[in-house]
């Protein structure tokens, strides 16, 4: 694979530079992770056998704070891939301002194929392998990818039970009664919202203007439902194997539940089919990759019709296709932006955990907003003032705020 995820945020990293006079030997140091640790997962199966699992931990930078990211459960989880979500929420944790550093952990597995007793075991024997690098002011993991609020109500007992720590705060994005935060299982997508509707006017889009979401997971079933709420027409949706089209608009809720009776979106009434590479390509205002990373490239970016991509993926869009998109006029509102309302109420959580409290969620979506909608009007202005596009002008401000 020529263009490893690592190695296109190095590339980003050379843009911001080259945009903006940051210091070059901050910035090496900045290139490179603290620590990367490895480990094999030797699990017991229900049917007595064993199976080995690789596992991952990523500590990119702790110097705003202690390292903070989630673990992904996906069979194409590696070392690059962490490496990369690791540096990037290093960069997110600055752009919000919150004194949290960055990391990202994840376990080569396909999490569908396991019972739940054994999902357990996995997650249980992630912490045992990397307990010593984890804690509450030390290292803090979160769900990412395939990895849910009960997974991390497993993990915080394991870290409890080795450690003796009572505080739960070594994990995030916990269950309520674990310790977990109001409003943090939607943080992700109503922080893109937030974020898209602070800079609405500005990016010319109308109000009731039409949408385009790929990936029905937490983030893009939430953004859809969010979207559709506040007037715009959700036009087309889809999982990791199909996707529906209908220009009047889907009803949000009978898509979800078509796709939770059937187990896909195949033969969904009163809409067209679409692939995941067409939905992409679609003729919309918005579009919302909510999915994996990679998937706009230099070989489609060219085709891309909407007037914003709003990144709730994590690298979504390669630099090449960036290049494209700006050229074309099409305003990408950067990851690091649109999807970190996930780790700012993350942050939420462990400040609560440490202190003892517990806010309301009208409370917590308050702090959200106010921290989003202050950073990417900031974003938005530094990318006027260096005439660049937003990607360059949030990476510049999150790497001044690390130097």
């Amino acid at each position: 694979m020529t263009n490893t995820l690592f190695k296109n945020a190095l590339v980003q990293l050379a843009r911001a530079r080259d945009a903006a006079n940051l210091d070059p030997a901050s910035l090496e140091k900045i290139s490179t992770p603290n620590r990367e640790l490895t480990a094999l997962l030797v699990i017991p199966m229900d049917d007595g056998t064993t199976k080995e699992f690789a596992a991952y931990r990523v500590q990119h930078s702790n110097v705003r704070g202690p390292y903070k990211g989630g673990i992904r459960f996906h069979p194409k989880a590696d070392m690059d891939e962490v490496k990369a979500l690791a540096f990037w929420m290093s960069l997110k944790t600055a752009l919000t301002n919150i004194p949290l550093g960055g990391g990202k952990g994840g376990i080569a597995v396909e999490p569908k194929d396991l019972s739940r007793t054994e999902l357990e075991r996995l997650s249980r024997a992630w912490v045992q392998a990397f307990h010593e690098a984890i804690g509450p002011l030390q290292d803090i993991p979160a769900p990412d990818v395939n990895t849910t609020p009960e997974i991390m109500s497993w993990m915080v007992d394991e870290y409890s039970q080795i450690t003796g720590d009572t505080t739960r705060a070594s994990f995030t994005g916990k269950p309520l009664h674990a310790g977990g935060s109001e409003g943090r299982t939607v943080a992700t997508a109503l922080g893109g919202f937030i974020v898209f509707n602070v800079l609405r006017e500005s990016l010319g889009i109308e109000a009731g203007a039409s949408v385009a979401i790929q990936g029905m997971g937490n983030v893009g079933g939430f953004a859809a439902r969010i979207f559709r709420e506040n007037g715009y027409r959700v036009v087309a949706m889809s999982d990791s194997k199909s996707g529906v089209y209908n220009p009047e608009g889907l009803i949000v809720e009978d898509v979800e539940a078509y796709k939770k009776t059937t187990g896909t979106l195949n033969g969904f009434p009163g809409a067209t089919p679409v692939t995941n590479n067409e939905l992409l390509e679609l003729d919309v205002d918005v579009l919302i990759p909510a999915a994996l990373e990679n998937q706009i490239t230099a070989e489609n970016a060219q085709n891309i019709q909407a007037k914003v991509v709003l990144e709730l993926a994590n690298g979504p869009t390669t630099p090449e296709a960036d290049d494209i998109l700006f050229a074309k006029g099409v305003t990408v509102i950067p990851d690091i932006l649109a999807n970190s309302g996930g780790v700012v109420v993350s942050y939420f959580e462990w400040d609560q955990n440490l202190k003892g409290e517990h806010w309301s969620e009208v409370e917590v979506q308050e702090k959200l907003t106010l921290i989003l909608e202050r950073e990417a009007v900031q974003v938005w202005g530094r990318a006027q003032l260096l005439s660049t596009d937003m990607r360059r002008a949030a990476f510049v401000i999150a790497l001044e705020r690390l130097i």
